[in-house]
């Protein structure tokens, strides 16, 4: 069992009777393939056939297969589309050199049939489609069975052409562009060697095993008539997506988690959730005694937790944490910012108080600030990590009487929003929850909201759950 891949990207029409023709055989698998035949006609001293099938697809009635190869590649492309825009939005595409395609079964069907037909030693036969489509084609046949939007307009690669190869390979490394193809790709599963084939040179005579295989009844089927089985068996057993663990104990199992504000209120909530999914908890507060309780509680639930006390409105014990828990444990994949301080006040009645407002920022703003700077290295170096930083909905609706509070709220989420573009090709995030009016110590001074719709510690936890 050989492939068309023996042939490398011949330019042309390769036949059934051509081996060493083949050009451009620089692809491993190429190369692989070329090789493997090779030893067969030169070495084989027992009768062979050679058989090359083309782009093995799933079965045309089940649309079983067991890999995702090929166009597979790009059902996850024709799928996102699907998700962003409706079926009838015309849209533009590449047109492509043309791509055997053929189902499993008549590859099985068609092999069967000639290894047992007597005469036929020493040939070999191109198992392929005698009339291919072109990649844009391909992708239009596979949106239609997909019901996504198809490219009304589809573009030649090869009017690029023209372009000077350096300054494409130039454009091509910069650090920008090189991180955002890498993020793409990288999003939408497609191996970056894939577009080296776009323009597929090669069309494959199979004259052959026409002639042999005529009277039987075999034949490739047309694409068309089998696409729909195709989508229909990767949906529901080969998208990536089936398979990734979206529980939280996936997610954060025995991995290092650091809540600050964890001996009450929203913290102490989130901690008991995490830590009852297997993750590892790092209790942060000023006080000890009530972090003791938290971690009595996730304990007696036979979860993981280490007590830090630490002054998140004081640099230096920002500083402190870092190095500790990163010493202790070596790691640090999320960051919960959840500590901080409200204020109502409103700003005639602050003009003498301008200590309000250094105060929330120095622990809203650069507490929360000193303890990303000094975990975001270590995520960087292993490429993970996650920060999660509790603001208020009053960034939002600008409720008076807390520009203070509000603003330093504000200026968290500023930062995270623009830091979140620079890291998100290193495998950092950054996720922001404005969160409603939550039953906290923080909101009893105000009497009001004793009669206002409030979540409770355990519901807003659930945010940082999902937001996880």
């Amino acid at each position: 069992m050989s492939s068309i891949a023996a042939a490398g990207l011949y330019e042309g029409t390769f036949r059934e009777d051509m081996f060493e023709e083949a050009e451009e055989l620089d692809h491993p698998y190429f190369r692989t393939k070329h090789d493997s035949e090779g030893i067969v006609r030169k070495e084989c001293k027992r009768p062979w056939r050679i058989y090359r099938p083309g782009f093995v697809v799933g079965h045309s009635r089940t649309g079983y297969i067991d890999k995702i190869d090929g166009p597979y590649y790009f059902f996850k492309l024709i799928q996102r589309m699907r998700e962003m825009l409706p079926a009838w939005v015309p849209t533009i595409g590449i047109e492509g050199g043309r791509i055997n395609i053929v189902p499993v079964d008549f590859v099985a069907d068609a092999l069967d049939f000639l290894a047992h037909k007597k005469g036929l030693d020493g040939k070999c036969f191109h198992l392929t489609d005698p009339d291919p489509h072109r990649i844009g084609e391909v992708l239009n046949i596979f949106a239609r069975a997909a019901h996504a939007p198809q490219m009304t307009m589809r573009v030649n690669a090869r009017m690029f052409g023209f372009i000077p190869a350096p300054i494409l390979y130039g454009i091509g490394s910069l650090a920008p562009i090189k991180r955002m193809i890498r993020a793409v790709l990288k999003d939408l599963g497609i191996p970056k060697d894939v577009f080296q084939f776009v323009n597929w040179p090669t069309r494959y005579d199979s004259r052959e095993a026409t002639k042999a295989l005529k009277g039987s009844g075999i034949a490739v089927p047309h694409l068309d008539s089998y696409a729909a089985n195709l989508w229909d068996y990767w949906e529901r057993s080969l998208d990536p997506d089936l398979f990734i663990d979206r529980s939280l104990s996936g997610r954060v199992r025995d991995r290092v988690v650091v809540v600050t504000g964890a001996s009450s209120g929203i913290g102490k909530a989130a901690a008991l959730k995490l830590a009852g999914a297997g993750a590892k908890v790092m209790l942060v507060a000023r006080g000890e005694e009530k972090l003791v309780d938290t971690k009595k509680e996730i304990e007696a639930a036979d979860g993981k937790a280490w007590i830090y006390t630490c002054d998140v409105s004081d640099m230096a014990s920002c500083d402190a944490l870092v190095a500790k828990v990163l010493k202790d444990h070596g790691d640090c994949d999320y960051l919960i910012n959840n500590a901080g301080r409200s204020i109502r006040r409103g700003v005639l009645n602050s003009l003498d108080r301008f200590h309000d407002f250094e105060r929330t920022m120095q622990l809203n703003y650069f507490g929360a600030l000193r303890l990303i700077m000094g975990f975001l290295p270590h995520m960087v170096a292993k490429k993970h990590g996650h920060i999660i930083n509790i603001s208020s909905i009053g960034v939002l609706s600008n409720a008076p009487r807390f520009s203070a509070y509000v603003a330093s709220k504000s200026a968290l989420d500023s930062f995270a929003a623009c830091a979140a573009s620079e890291f998100i090709d290193k495998g950092i995030d950054f996720t922001t929850i404005n969160m409603p009016l939550v039953r906290t110590p923080m909101i009893a001074p105000t009497k009001m909201y004793e009669n206002v719709p409030t979540l409770s510690p355990e519901e807003a936890a659930d945010l940082i759950v999902e937001a996880i």
